[in-house]
């Protein structure tokens, strides 16, 4: 292919609308980026807490009328408050054992998930309507993009940014990592670390409701959307660097524009590059790009 005779303007859109799913690479990879940071935690259900979201707002929508500005409100605290549930009835009891046992736990809960709404609601999925307040689009000069995703991009970087900025910049993102690094002390303090530990693993699995409810306008809500993305979103955040926030970040944007511009350049890739980086970043940085050496 002459990569020459691309247009410049297909080469920017390409660019714009790798940065939409780069969004989501970077929201979903932040919530499990900040379970694992934190926690120690791999927590495969990540991906069916994405889900949770989507179903979350469509369902909402279809039986009691909520619409999308609430449930990206309230879709995300109630599947929270799930996680919230998972963490005090199932992972408790493992924090002690190797992290092989986190990843079984929830790799089985997303099964049983999955196989419940599978049940219940099949495989072909739905769709949600986009809100009339972002419908239309924005001409670029050279693109004409859909205000909504212009509104996933801004609203997942700040989302992205606001979180960062709580845990490494606050008190209560230091008590946070107080409470993961040395919880005797912390508990000794008189810093309540059961309550953080819950509150931890929730906010990260809202994360990923978030970008469900985010995502529910612009693809099929189905039981399996969650299981196409996870893997993706582990090698995201395996090249960023495991428990690096920032790295996740930059990465799942980076990334994005990467899957964006090979499907450009050489389409036959796209569905493997971010695999292809992640073995490269292994093989010369195992630790990740952000990652500490430890």
């Amino acid at each position: 292919m002459d990569w020459h005779a691309i247009p410049l303007p297909a080469l920017y859109a390409q660019i714009v609308l790798g940065l939409v799913n780069g969004s989501f690479y970077a929201l979903l990879s932040l919530g499990l980026a900040v379970i694992f940071g934190l926690l120690n935690i791999i927590n495969f259900a990540h991906g069916t807490m994405y889900m949770l979201g989507a179903f979350g707002a469509l369902l909402s929508l279809q039986y009691i009328g909520m619409p999308y500005w609430t449930a990206l409100v309230v879709v995300p605290i109630v599947v929270g408050l799930a996680g919230i549930t998972i963490e005090r009835v199932f992972l408790r009891h493992i924090y002690r054992l190797d992290h092989l046992y986190g990843l079984l736990l929830t790799f089985g809960l997303t099964l049983v998930i999955e196989g419940f709404f599978r049940a219940k609601f099949g495989v072909s999925g739905d769709r949600y309507p986009v809100p009339s307040s972002l419908q239309g689009a924005q001409n670029l000069g050279f693109m004409i993009l859909p205000t909504y995703r212009i509104w996933v991009i801004a609203f997942s970087l700040t989302v992205c940014a606001i979180t960062w900025a709580l845990i490494e910049k606050t008190r209560v993102g230091s008590f946070l990592r107080a409470a993961t690094e040395n919880p005797s002390l912390t508990q000794a303090l008189g810093i309540p670390v059961p309550l953080i530990v819950s509150g931890t693993f929730g906010f990260g699995v809202a994360l990923a409701a978030l970008a469900g409810v985010l995502a529910a306008p612009l693809i099929q809500v189905a039981p399996l959307m969650g299981s196409n993305l996870i893997i993706v979103t582990f090698a995201v955040v395996v090249i960023g660097g495991m428990g690096s926030l920032l790295g996740s970040v930059l990465t799942g944007l980076t990334l994005g524009v990467v899957e964006g511009l090979t499907k450009l350049f050489y389409p036959e890739a796209a569905a493997t590059v971010v695999f292809v980086i992640m073995i490269v970043v292994l093989l010369t940085r195992p630790a990740g790009l952000f990652g500490r050496v430890r």
